[in-house]
């Protein structure tokens, strides 16, 4: 919002009444890390000072923290499978005020014109969404999205108002050769601004891909992995997601370092832990229970992520910085007792009914699916099967010696070997990837998601062919979401904007995903998040094996390498 500086000059020199004070907080000062006994005056959105004059909405303070709004330096809205009107009401009522979106889900399935209409949508919440532009549409040449987001276009969204660099660039291998395309990808970025991902990545190969002028990474799962990056002058954005909670064993890093160049981010959350533990205060609670300071703690969800975007207007309490404040009932629990976004208080409510246009539903267009298609002819061979690592993104490559049945190979739920597939559903080519996956535990039936990182084709897990075919059906008709048919029962979560994200509120939503979840417990899972787990065993980007529609993918090598040893 246009500030009137003569205004707010006015009222820091205590000559004019403020909108707003907030009195007898503790206030947190972020850039020394103290806790400061001022009052703090408000005019026009802004923070006045802190020795305001009379008059203005008094706020009582004391008793309490007054700590920055929270900063989220890396998610994508997407993965919260609600829209950004509700996704902007939870964050808020949880202490976050300004968040860095990628919302390359969105472009996998929607192309730029998606992009777009998710800009538009963000321009009308009170949560501050700025963007960065998706790099790798798709991930890599392996995957198949709706179609490839060229670089022409990410010029265009560029110049848009909010949007502030190039989003993480997945395709590591290709940056580290120095291929021309990625790193004409990476000059568009203003003031060479662009995100980082390179998991795994160390040595010779991590200072090539930063050597390109790459400035984060959030893939780092152990503290030593991220301090090479910091060493090097990487911001290391330390994530806790649904299903790569990673916060704990990067912590070590913060209490031997100290918290410079780290920054909180939750990358991908799905609603039941958005509504449940929360956000950015989830991992203040963590961090602290776990010997962080509360000061480092608070650096880390407010100066830090602010600092690593360039948006010098927030992240701390200082004259002339956005009002964007938090009244923290302790240093505990961090729960928000008031929250204060450009000046005014705000009041959650659920956000009124979504008009979603019709070409945002029209996403699933799949060629019909046969059984003998997911067939997998018996061979004297063993094969190669995804091995899921709990609470993490990466997997292992593992081998086994199949179950056959009937002259084929077979899922064999003993020895919790399932059936995976991943159908291609933007263009209908009727192309199909089948493979096996440990780590899921499912004993009958079969699940399925039209949310599978990146490209969004159908993933479906099964051991009953009849199940898998049911899912997959379904999903189409539905337009998207997730399903799981167990015998003559069927659990649903429609998804049907983008077969992505739901245009229901966010507790409705969460009362499906729960029911999902229970019903894939009682069918043997114990994941604690499974379709996140599920959703990411398409992303041909992360060590170590990966299935897309065009088969089994050695992500090391690069390739597509076959089932059968």
């Amino acid at each position: 919002m246009p500030v009137d500086l003569a205004d707010l000059l006015a009222v820091a020199r205590g000559e004019r009444a403020p909108d707003l004070v907030i009195e007898g907080a503790r206030v947190f000062s972020a850039f020394t890390r103290e806790w400061l006994e001022v009052d703090v005056g408000v005019h026009g959105g802004r923070i006045a000072g802190f020795s305001p004059g009379p008059g203005g909405r008094r706020i009582d303070g004391r008793g309490r923290h007054l700590v920055p709004g929270f900063v989220d330096a890396h998610v994508h809205v997407e993965s919260s499978k609600l829209t950004v009107e509700e996704f902007s009401r939870l964050l808020l009522a949880r202490g976050t005020t300004t968040v860095v979106a990628d919302p390359h889900e969105f472009a996998n399935v929607l192309g730029a014109a998606g992009i777009e209409w998710f800009l538009d949508a963000c321009a009308g919440v009170p949560l501050d969404v700025f963007t960065m532009v998706p790099s790798c549409v798709p991930a890599s040449p392996l995957e198949s999205p709706r179609g490839p987001l060229r670089r022409e276009e990410m010029a265009a969204l560029l110049g848009r108002p909010g949007v502030l660099g190039v989003a993480e660039m997945m395709n590591f291998p290709a940056v580290v050769a120095g291929d021309p395309g990625e790193l004409a990808k990476l000059a568009l970025a203003h003031d060479g601004h662009v995100d980082g991902h390179a998991p795994g990545l160390d040595g010779a190969q991590l200072d090539a891909y930063l050597a390109a002028g790459i400035r984060t990474d959030h893939e780092t799962t152990t503290w030593e992995e991220a301090l090479a990056r910091r060493r090097r002058g990487a911001w290391v954005l330390i994530r806790e997601a649904s299903n790569a909670r990673n916060l704990s064993a990067l912590l070590e890093l913060v209490r031997r370092h100290g918290p410079e160049r780290c920054a909180f981010c939750t990358d991908d959350r799905e609603p039941d832990m958005l509504l449940r533990e929360g956000h950015l205060d989830q991992m203040c609670r963590v961090a602290v229970a776990e010997g962080v300071s509360p000061e480092d703690a608070l650096v880390m969800a407010t100066l830090n992520p602010a600092l690593c975007h360039g948006l010098t207007d927030r992240g701390a309490i200082a004259p002339g910085y956005r009002a964007d404040l938090v009244l923290l009932e302790d240093l505990e629990r961090f729960g928000a007792a008031v929250v204060i976004k450009d000046g005014e208080v705000v009041e959650p409510r659920r956000a009124a009914p979504v008009s979603v246009p019709d070409w945002l539903r029209a996403t699933v267009n799949i060629a019909p699916v046969s059984a003998e298609e997911l067939r997998v002819p018996a061979r004297d061979a063993r094969v190669r099967v995804i091995e899921l690592v709990p609470d993490q993104l990466l997997t292992f490559a593992r081998e086994a010696d199949p179950r056959t049945a009937d002259g084929a190979v077979v899922a064999d739920p003993a020895r919790d070997l399932a059936k995976i597939a991943v159908v291609e559903r933007h263009h209908a080519t009727g192309r199909i990837g089948v493979g096996f996956v440990a780590g899921f535990g499912l004993r009958r039936g079969a699940f399925a998601s039209t949310v599978a990182h990146d490209a969004h084709n159908i993933i479906v897990v099964w051991v009953d062919d009849e199940a898998m075919a049911a899912c997959v059906a379904r999903l189409a008709e539905l337009g998207g979401g997730i399903v799981v048919v167990d015998g003559e029962r069927t659990v649903e979560l429609p998804l049907p904007v983008a077969g992505l994200v739901s245009d229901a509120p966010a507790e409705e939503v969460v009362e499906r995903l729960d029911a999902a979840h229970a019903a894939l417990a009682d069918m043997g899972v114990g994941l604690a998040a499974p379709f996140m787990a599920l959703s990411f065993l398409g992303l041909s980007v992360i060590p170590s094996l990966r299935l897309t529609d065009g088969g089994l993918v050695d992500v090391e090598r690069g390739e597509i390498v076959p089932l059968e040893i």
